[in-house]
C-alpha cells in the first residue's frame, strides 16, 4: 500500500485542514460522513470540534457502530482534541449520552486545559517524530488522565499526557492540521501504509 486511502470524519470540526495535512503527507484524503464510506478507507482521523456533537452525529448518520466495528477489527484512526475524547474507552464526567468510538485503553478528562479563551500554544516532543518538537496548538484541550498497560504515552505537557498510541490508534490532545506541520499526519500515514503492507513470508 503505497498511497493509502485515509478518511476524515466530516460531522463536524477542522475536517478540511486535516484532508489537506493528509495529502501533504501522501495519502489520498476523503471525507467520511456514511458507513458506504467509511468501507472504502484504509484508516481515519477524528478530528477536533466538540465530542458530544460528533458523538450524537455519529449515531444520527449511522456510522457510529461501523466506526466501532472497524476499530475493534485493527482499522487505523487517529483523534485530535474532540477526536481524542472519541477514541478513549472512558471519559471522566461524560455529558448525558455521550458515546465513545473507543480503541484507546485510557481514560481522558474533557477541557481540561481550560476554556476557549484560555487556548494556547506550546512546543511538545512526541516519540516517533523525528527533529524539532511540534508546535501543539491547545484549544479546549482535554488531557489524559491515565492509560492502560498496553497504552504508550507519547508526549506530555507540564505533567499531563497529551499523546497516546495503541496498537493501530493515536491520539494528541493538540491540533497538529493548523500549523502546516504535517510531522503527526506522516507518522499516522505510516502506521496506516503499515497495516495495509502484506506480512512477510
Amino acid at each position: 500500500m503505497n498511497t493509502p486511502v485515509i478518511g476524515v470524519l466530516a460531522l463536524q470540526g477542522d475536517v478540511r485542514e486535516h484532508l489537506i495535512a493528509l495529502a501533504a503527507a501522501d495519502a489520498v484524503a476523503r471525507p467520511v460522513r456514511r458507513p458506504e464510506e467509511l468501507a472504502e478507507v484504509d484508516g481515519l482521523v477524528v478530528p477536533g470540534g466538540e465530542s458530544t456533537t460528533i458523538s450524537k452525529l455519529a449515531v444520527l448518520f449511522g456510522v457510529m457502530e461501523p466506526l466501532r466495528a472497524r476499530v475493534r477489527d485493527g482499522m487505523p484512526v487517529y483523534g485530535t482534541c474532540a477526536g481524542m475524547i472519541m477514541i478513549a474507552d472512558k471519559i471522566l464526567d461524560p455529558r448525558s449520552g455521550q458515546e465513545t468510538i473507543g480503541g484507546i485503553d485510557m481514560i481522558v478528562r474533557r477541557n481540561a486545559f481550560g476554556r476557549q479563551n484560555e487556548s494556547f500554544e506550546a512546543a511538545v516532543d512526541v516519540k516517533g517524530v523525528a527533529g524539532d518538537p511540534v508546535e501543539g496548538v491547545f484549544i479546549r484541550a482535554p488531557w489524559v488522565e491515565s492509560v492502560g498497560a498496553g497504552a504508550e504515552v507519547l508526549a506530555e505537557h507540564e505533567g499531563h499526557i497529551v499523546a497516546v498510541r495503541q496498537g493501530n490508534a493515536l491520539a494528541t490532545s493538540f491540533h497538529p492540521e493548523l500549523t502546516g506541520d504535517h510531522r503527526v499526519h506522516a507518522l499516522f500515514v505510516d502506521m496506516v501504509r503499515a497495516n495495509g503492507a502484506p506480512e512477510s513470508l
